[in-house]
């Protein structure tokens, strides 16, 4: 009797209260906070290429990719600042490092990287100017602080995807796996992008291997990670973050696979560099919509609860014993 009770009960569909969101959405700004996302990654990975450029003897590549790791660090800076709304709302998340907190530790990141950077990019800046400046000792200070910021390079490249998947936004927070791996390889190749336009073909082979590696990763972690969330990656392929990303998707991907052969002409340079970076930006602004998107349905927040609670209670039923 139960069991035909059952079945003449149909499935509840979906209901929300008057279909408003269940959690606030973001309230980061475009472009400043986009933006930061790219310049912060750019700054990261272009440190990381500075030091291998040093080492493998490409000088000029080393210096343009100090260079870009400064003004990438500082301009990041800047939008940042801009975002929080007051510039001491920075400072006070300096008073104390909480290993736990992303923002946190994001917020000595870019102070330790952005000093560093600097400091790696001043002999490059004494050789423009008249005159020189510092003597032996400031290109030694230069290339030690190039080499310290090859190691908070990855961390600002990729702290901000930890600091997204940390909020309850569903898109963010159910992508934690892959987002790392997104921002790695599109700051990967954004690095590899600059490089290729700053620097002479002849000189910048190690810059077109970073573009055309950071594409083939940042694309396959978009893929991956757009077909491993189901539900909530929806709001990636729809609407205005599923233009933008399949947008930065077509350019990122063209980018990378024109970087090879790049070098034998300016024009296949530009071309190359020149898609890869307005890739970036159109997957800074659709992740950016994407959180949105899956903020203001509450359909993404609270459907896979309910899936979840439902695994949960047929795993108990099937075993009893299990915690």
């Amino acid at each position: 009797m139960a069991r035909r009770q059952d079945e003449m009960v149909p499935e509840a569909g979906f209901r929300s209260y008057y279909g408003q969101p269940v959690i606030k959405p973001p309230i980061w700004h475009e472009p400043h906070m986009p933006a930061y996302l790219y310049l912060g990654g750019l700054s990261g990975a272009a440190s990381v290429l500075a030091a291998t450029a040093r080492i493998s003897g490409h000088e000029r590549l080393g210096a343009a990719s100090r260079m870009a790791a400064f003004v990438g660090a500082s301009a990041g800076s800047v939008f940042l600042v801009t975002e929080l709304g007051r510039p001491e709302r920075f400072l006070n998340m300096l008073r104390l490092l909480k290993f736990t907190s992303p923002m946190s530790v994001g917020s000595w990141t870019l102070a330790a990287h952005g000093g560093l950077t600097a400091i790696a990019a001043a002999p490059v800046v004494s050789r423009i100017l008249p005159g020189s400046l510092g003597g032996r000792f400031l290109p030694f200070v230069g290339d030690v602080s190039a080499l310290a910021s090859a190691v908070t390079g990855p961390i600002m490249a990729t702290y901000t995807a930890v600091l997204l998947a940390d909020t309850a936004v569903p898109a963010w927070h159910e992508a934690y796996r892959e987002l790392p791996f997104l921002f790695a390889g599109s700051a990967l190749a954004s690095a590899g992008a600059v490089g290729m336009l700053s620097t002479p073909r002849t000189e910048a082979a190690p810059a077109r291997v970073s573009a055309a590696l950071g594409a083939v990763m940042e694309t396959a972690a978009g893929v991956v990670m757009e077909r491993r969330l189901g539900l909530e990656g929806e709001p990636y392929r729809r609407g205005k973050a599923g233009l933008l990303m399949k947008t930065s998707r077509v350019l990122t991907l063209g980018g990378g696979l024109l970087a090879p052969v790049a070098g034998r002409s300016r024009a296949l340079t530009a071309l190359s560099g020149l898609a890869i970076t307005a890739g970036a930006l159109c997957t800074r602004f659709g992740l950016l919509e994407a959180g949105r998107a899956s903020a203001a349905d509450p359909r993404y927040t609270v459907v896979p609860q309910r899936e979840r609670a439902e695994a949960r209670r047929l795993a108990v039923v099937s075993d009893p014993k299990s915690p």
